[in-house]
């Protein structure tokens, strides 16, 4: 069963992402060869609500999370958190949860154990808090590895969760998850928000859109054509390409 709650231990802060944000990006540019992947993107994110990031296939979704994060480099543009450039102690603080879950070769507890004790936090009472927001503080022993995939992917949310971030990336955590297990990702993602936490998700879902968002980034061909309140954006899309998204007809 899972226990949300328990997560909600590491900060009870009104706003831990304060000093993070605003994120801003200004004429981002991702090129691979001849093609711009990312394209002048400019885009503004505060801190508060839920950020829900859509777009058609091929929008940059993905790619404009590990630009935020820094995984990747842009080739040209600028991106600052609260004023700051994106240098390893930003980084630090937000914390990027992958649509596959990357999992260490340990087992569950130990794939926790290893977070915590990179920031020196670590705990036998913190590990079990974090399992338990999971639903598998009875599997701490098993193999990380031989988890279900919903299971995997708990873990490595709560692991993510493990360093404390004032912002979590999330890249489609669901899109391979059964019903169960979706809905068990979207819980622990709002109890985490509720505690304070920045949460900026990238979903081709648009019932989980529906969900969860407050405000909508929507993407077509690397550059935000929409950034609007969630309702806004549902009744009343003002582009073309969200139009004909929300409709379900292929956008190009």
């Amino acid at each position: 069963m899972l226990d949300a709650a328990a997560v909600l231990d590491f900060g009870k802060v009104t706003d831990r992402s304060s000093s993070l944000l605003p994120l801003e990006i200004e004429a981002l540019c991702y090129q691979v060869g001849e093609r711009r992947l990312i394209d002048r993107l400019d885009l503004r994110v505060d801190a508060g609500p839920v950020t829900v990031v859509m777009g058609a296939n091929g929008a940059g979704k993905s790619l404009l999370l590990r630009l935020m994060h820094g995984i990747l480099t842009s080739s040209s543009g600028r991106i600052t958190w609260g004023g700051r450039e994106l240098d390893q102690d930003v980084r630090r603080r937000q914390a990027l949860v992958f649509q596959r879950p990357v999992l260490l070769r340990r087992s569950v507890a130990a794939n926790i154990d290893f977070v915590l004790r990179q920031r020196g936090t670590g705990s036998r009472e913190r590990r079990q808090q974090l399992l338990a927001c999971a639903g598998l503080a009875h599997l701490a022993k098993q193999a990380a590895r031989a988890l279900s995939g919903g299971e995997q992917q708990r873990l490595a949310l709560v692991r993510a969760l493990a360093i404390e971030p004032a912002v979590l990336l999330l890249d489609e955590p669901t899109a391979n998850l059964d019903p169960a297990a979706t809905a068990a990702i979207e819980q622990i993602v709002r109890d985490v928000h509720r505690s304070g936490t920045k949460i900026i998700f990238v979903t081709h879902d648009l019932g989980q859109a529906r969900r969860l968002a407050d405000e909508v980034v929507f993407l077509h061909r690397g550059q935000v054509v929409e950034q609007t309140p969630a309702e806004r954006f549902f009744d009343q899309p003002r582009s073309s390409q969200a139009r004909d998204y929300l409709a379900g007809r292929i956008v190009i």
